[in-house]
């Protein structure tokens, strides 16, 4: 919430002008950064970036594991509707 100062009416213009002025660029930094953040491009990079660390961090054994059983499956598949 935004401070306010019962006082603030005794201040001169200048100083009004100038909390003014201050207040609209901290607005404006943080609807940048809003706007940065619910970007679906900067959103599908960020996506991007965590499947691929966690992606890296996977066994290579456990991933050929289940490659092999991706692949194995799918032939599977294949090989039964060839054969109907």
């Amino acid at each position: 919430m935004a401070d306010t100062d019962i006082e603030s009416s005794n201040l001169p213009p200048e100083v009004l002008v100038t909390q003014i002025e201050n207040t609209r660029a901290d607005l404006a930094r943080t609807i940048d950064e809003i706007a940065d953040r619910v970007s679906p491009g900067n959103v599908a990079r960020r996506t991007a970036d965590r499947v691929k660390t966690r992606i890296s961090q996977i066994d290579p054994l456990v991933g050929g594991a289940v490659a092999l059983a991706v692949v194995s499956v799918t032939c599977f598949v294949i090989w039964r509707r060839l054969r109907k």
